[in-house]
């Protein structure tokens, strides 16, 4: 590698440091000159690749004085030259040298076009310009401990797979909800287990609305739905504010998918939930569908027990649906993908917004490329065995978009707008806030650093620029949306849906209409089969796992900001989130089914799964 450090005369040591095979080099100048304001790195490529990644530049003078930090975090690939920083933030109009002036601007001109836009379904956020992620730049692929952890946890689940293919009848339906368990081998975890005990129960249903994979749907019912005919009689306990109902009408309508020829089914149910004071929240009464008939029955728990139990595993099965598509993909996918792609077009690296947010941007763009190519395409998982695959999920995530407001992934906003504030044991919501504070603060701090008024806001022709092209391009059909915070989201979703029934990918039969017509040949007929079974452990397992690389939220591994006033507010988050951890698990001691998703230390810094 050939190694060209560009500067103005000085006498001054410089310490790179790459990683990989790591190594730190040093190289000294000839002659002492003034502060150093770019560092130039060159590699040639020779016969073979020997692509390189460089962390950072210390520039120290021999004599004494000052150590300048240059962040670089890149790949040098091929014949490159990189220039890079002082890593001081600074904001435009902090600008006074025209070299600082015109790398700024040459660097915002290269990003652009390399980061470009496209729109890879209509209705729905935009996302970068790139077929699959080999088309990505260098420096936003998986690093090569990520990919190989990435592909080798995927084959090692299909291998698994197929290996219960070959021990089960493949493609056939089970005879037994108990034939379930014949999957359940290596991937386990504690709460998938627990949730095959106790799945049946209805405390356990409503408890997921609280503290299961979709924790965001259950809002307090205030007035009866007029198209849920359900008896006057629970009018005393709607005033006493205790019913509360999810309701799944952006279900309604969503084309099914088609699965080896086979129709799949979707309903679009609403479960009226009663908050008990010793038994939890226990499910009520359940309508599979949104516009009722005399085929429409409205189900109870004094109905025949499998009738129910059949009830209860549409519900699960629309909350699957609900949660792949909008909380999952929608919500935090392709919000986090614009925000990231016009951080990179709109941003350069010196600029304090940059810093702030890039280290939450890791590796968004790989996974979401590659859920666009493996999970979401016309061939991928989610046609292979979700019901709302193919066309049913473009159609849900385009519904979904169009009524997304700010607010609602504001979770302050969130909880009371869904009335929400006083159900007991919900987890999800107590620790959600925790969070939340520590994040707001954070952030608060950290641009108060840089922003003294929103005037100097409005007068940064960057950020502008940035908050534009947010609104403009990512969000192009919603421009009336306004500004997106960055949302993370932590995903529990083997623990849920590795026990098929209880939460189901597909379902192969339609809606029951009669009862007492409800039998165990039809709920099994109804489940995915045992193909379907296994491919849904199987991912979920996959994309629901630890992963072995994961930088914990508040974790920074690359350090953007120099700045001791900033460091010393990542600081001070450190702690905050140490806190809040210490909080939750003294919380959870002694409970039976713990919930520890949003301890701080399993929530990851970005995007990257």
């Amino acid at each position: 590698m050939v190694l060209l450090i560009w500067f103005a005369n000085f006498w001054y040591s410089i310490y790179l440091v790459f990683l990989l095979q790591v190594d730190d080099y040093t190289v000294r100048s000839s002659a002492p000159l003034g502060r150093v304001l770019l560092v130039r790195l060159e590699k040639q490529r020779y016969w073979v690749e020997d692509n390189w990644f460089c962390r950072y530049v210390l520039v120290t003078p021999t004599g004494g004085g000052d150590t300048q930090t240059f962040p670089c975090y890149c790949w040098l690939v091929g014949d490159v030259k990189v220039e890079v920083r002082e890593g001081t933030a600074k904001k435009l109009n902090e600008e006074i040298l025209p070299q600082e002036l015109a790398h700024r601007t040459a660097e915002l001109q290269q990003r652009q076009k390399t980061y470009r836009w496209q729109a890879w379904a209509p209705g729905i956020p935009k996302c970068i310009d790139a077929k699959s992620e080999a088309d990505l730049h260098p420096d936003d692929r998986f690093a090569n401990e990520k990919r190989s952890d990435f592909e080798g946890s995927l084959h090692y689940a299909l291998l698994e797979l197929s290996l219960k293919k070959l021990a089960i009848r493949f493609g056939k339906s089970w005879d037994d909800l108990d034939d379930f368990k014949r999957i359940f081998w290596k991937l386990k975890s504690p709460i998938a287990e627990y949730t095959m005990k106790h799945w049946k129960e209805d405390w356990f249903f409503g408890y997921q609305f609280l503290n299961g994979s979709n924790p965001r749907m259950i809002g307090r019912c205030r007035i009866l739905p007029s198209n849920f005919p359900v008896s006057d009689c629970l009018s005393v306990f709607l005033k006493a504010g205790n019913i509360y109902l999810v309701d799944h009408g952006i279900m309604d309508g969503v084309p099914a998918n088609v699965i080896r020829t086979l129709k799949q089914h979707i309903a679009a149910p609403l479960c009226l939930l009663y908050e008990h004071p010793d038994s939890g929240l226990i499910p009520i009464a359940i309508q599979l569908e949104q516009n009722p008939s005399r085929d429409t029955p409205i189900f109870l728990p004094s109905d025949p027990h499998l009738a129910w139990l059949l009830a209860k595993m549409w519900v699960r099965h629309a909350e699957f649906q609900v949660f792949q598509v909008l909380s999952h993909l929608l919500h935090t996918h392709l919000v986090s993908e614009v925000i990231c792609v016009a951080t990179l077009r709109q941003l350069p690296a010196v600029h304090p917004i940059y810093k702030l947010l890039t280290p939450h941007l890791k590796y968004t763009l790989e996974i979401n490329c590659r859920a666009r190519t493996q999970l979401i395409s016309p061939d991928g998982i989610f046609k292979r065995v979700v019901s709302t695959g193919g066309d049913g999920l473009l159609v849900l995530t385009q519904r979904a978009y169009r009524v997304l407001t700010y607010r609602s992934l504001q979770p302050n906003f969130d909880f009371v707008d869904r009335g929400v504030t006083k159900l007991k044991d919900y987890f999800y919501r107590d620790h959600t806030l925790l969070i939340w504070d520590a994040i707001h603060n954070f952030v608060s701090r950290m641009v108060s650093l840089y922003y003294s008024s929103d005037s100097e806001v409005q007068q940064d022709t960057e950020l502008q620029a940035w908050i534009k092209e947010i609104v403009d391009e990512g969000f192009v059909e919603r421009p009336e949306f306004g500004q997106f915070l960055e949302h993370n989201s932590s995903t529990p979703l083997f623990d849920w849906c590795a026990w098929v029934p209880n939460t189901p990918c597909t379902m192969r039969q339609p809606p029951p209409t009669d009862k007492d017509a409800v039998t165990m040949g039809l709920i099994i007929d109804t489940l995915p089969d045992i193909s379907q079974s296994c491919v849904q452990m199987a991912i979920t397992w996959h994309l629901g796992r630890v992963q072995p690389d994961a930088i914990p939220m508040g974790q920074y591994v690359e350090q953007y900001f120099v700045e001791p006033a900033a460091l010393q507010v990542i600081e001070t988050l450190k702690q905050e989130l140490k806190d809040i951890e210490e909080q939750i698990i003294k919380q959870n001691e002694g409970l039976e089914l713990q919930y520890l998703y949003l301890c701080p230390s399993r929530i990851e810094n970005s995007i990257t799964i």
